[in-house]
C-alpha cells in the first residue's frame, strides 16, 4: 500500500559480511592492525641491542606482543556482535511495523463504509452457521449414532410444568430428564471434545464430541469454545498455531478452587504477541467477540470447577493442551483474569 512504512535497510556496509561469505570488514580491519603491530613489535625488539637481564626482556617482550592483540580481537569480536544486534533489531522493528500495518489496514477496511447493524448480523450469522455445520458434519460422519427410542407415557401420568433451568431437556413419564438415564461423561471424552475432531476422518474426535454434547453442562462449553475459535479463525488466530507454557497440575486445582490474580498467572502461557494484540484489538472494537469470549470464559470456569475434583494429574495435564484450553489461556490473558 502507498501509505506502508518502507522495509529498513540490512544490507551490510563495511561493518557487514560480504555477499560471498568471507571476512567482513571488521575481520579485515583487525587482522591488518594485528601484523601492524606485529611488525612494529618484532622491528623494535630486532634492532634493539641485547643486554643483561633476557628473561626479564622475553617476559616484557611477550606482554607486549600479546596482549595488544588480544585488545585488538577483543574490540572486533565486540563490534561485530553490535553489529548483529543492530541487524536483529532493524529485522525485528520491521516485522513490529509491518504487524502494526496490517492491523490498521484491516481495521480501516472492517470500518469503513461499513453499517453497525449490518456488520453485527454478519457476526451473528457466522455464529449460527458455524454451529449447523458442526451437527450437519456429526450427522453425516458418525454412522454410529442411534435415535432415542420413543417412552411410552401412561395416559393418567401427570405432567410436570416446564422449568427454564432445564433448557427444554425431554423429560420422561414422571418428569425426569432424558439425560439422568444417560451414563455419566467420562473425563477422556470430556477432554478429546473439547480438543475437538482433527480432520474429517476422525471418528474417534466426532465420537466423543457426539456423547459429549449429550451431556447439557458439557455441550454448553462446547458451544462456547466453538463461537470463541470461529470469530479468532477470522483475525487468522488458530489455536494449532500457539504454543503456550503449561502450567503444573496445582496450578489448575488452585483455580478450579476459586484462586485468582497473580497466584494462577502461570496459566495464561499463551506469548504469541501478535495474537494477543489482535484478540485484545478484537475484544476492545466489537462487542459481539467481547459477549463471546466472556461467555465462553464464565462456562469454562464452571466446567473446570465441576471437572478438577475427579480428574487425575495426567487428565488435568491432557485437558491444558485441548484447542478450548489454548483459547482460554489467550483469552484470559486479554481479559485481566490473570492479573
Amino acid at each position: 500500500m502507498a501509505d506502508q512504512k518502507p522495509a529498513r535497510s540490512t544490507s551490510p556496509g563495511l561493518s557487514g559480511r560480504g555477499s560471498d561469505g568471507g571476512l567482513s570488514g571488521i575481520d579485515m580491519a583487525a587482522t591488518a592492525a594485528t601484523l601492524v603491530w606485529l611488525l612494529l613489535s618484532a622491528g623494535y625488539f630486532l634492532l634493539s641491542s641485547p643486554g643483561e637481564g633476557q628473561g626479564l626482556r622475553f617476559l616484557l617482550a611477550c606482554m607486549v606482543v600479546m596482549l595488544p592483540t588480544a585488545l585488538i580481537w577483543v574490540a572486533a569480536l565486540t563490534a561485530k556482535s553490535a553489529r548483529v544486534m543492530r541487524e536483529e533489531s532493524a529485522r525485528l522493528q520491521t516485522a513490529i511495523d509491518a504487524i502494526r500495518q496490517a492491523y490498521v489496514d484491516q481495521a480501516r477496511q472492517t470500518h469503513q463504509g461499513s453499517d453497525p447493524n449490518s456488520a453485527l448480523a454478519k457476526r451473528l450469522d457466522a455464529i449460527a452457521a458455524g454451529q449447523k455445520h458442526l451437527e450437519t458434519t456429526l450427522a453425516m460422519l458418525s454412522s454410529t449414532r442411534q435415535a432415542p427410542a420413543p417412552s411410552p407415557t401412561p395416559a393418567a401420568a401427570p405432567v410436570a410444568a416446564p422449568d427454564p433451568e432445564q433448557d427444554n431437556q425431554p423429560t420422561l413419564s414422571l418428569g425426569t430428564p432424558a439425560e439422568a438415564l444417560q451414563p455419566p461423561l467420562s473425563n477422556q471424552d470430556f477432554i478429546r471434545a473439547l480438543h475437538f475432531p482433527e480432520t474429517a476422518e476422525d471418528k474417534a474426535g466426532f465420537d466423543a464430541l457426539r456423547r459429549a454434547l449429550k451431556d447439557r453442562q458439557a455441550a454448553k462449553l462446547i458451544q462456547a469454545a466453538q463461537d470463541v475459535l470461529t470469530l479468532l479463525s477470522q483475525e487468522g488466530i488458530y489455536m494449532d498455531d500457539l504454543r503456550p507454557d503449561l502450567a503444573r497440575p496445582e496450578i489448575w486445582r488452585a483455580f478450579a478452587q476459586g484462586t485468582r490474580g497473580r497466584e494462577i498467572a502461570a496459566l495464561g502461557g499463551v506469548r504469541d504477541r501478535s495474537s494477543l494484540a489482535l484478540a485484545a484489538g478484537r475484544m476492545k472494537e466489537d462487542p459481539i467477540f467481547r459477549d463471546a469470549a466472556h461467555h465462553f470464559l464464565r462456562r469454562f470456569d464452571r466446567a473446570f470447577a465441576a471437572f478438577e475434583p475427579q480428574a487425575s494429574d495426567a487428565e488435568i495435564t491432557e485437558f491444558a493442551g485441548t484447542r478450548s484450553c489454548r483459547a482460554f489461556m489467550l483469552l484470559g490473558r486479554v481479559a485481566g483474569t490473570f492479573d
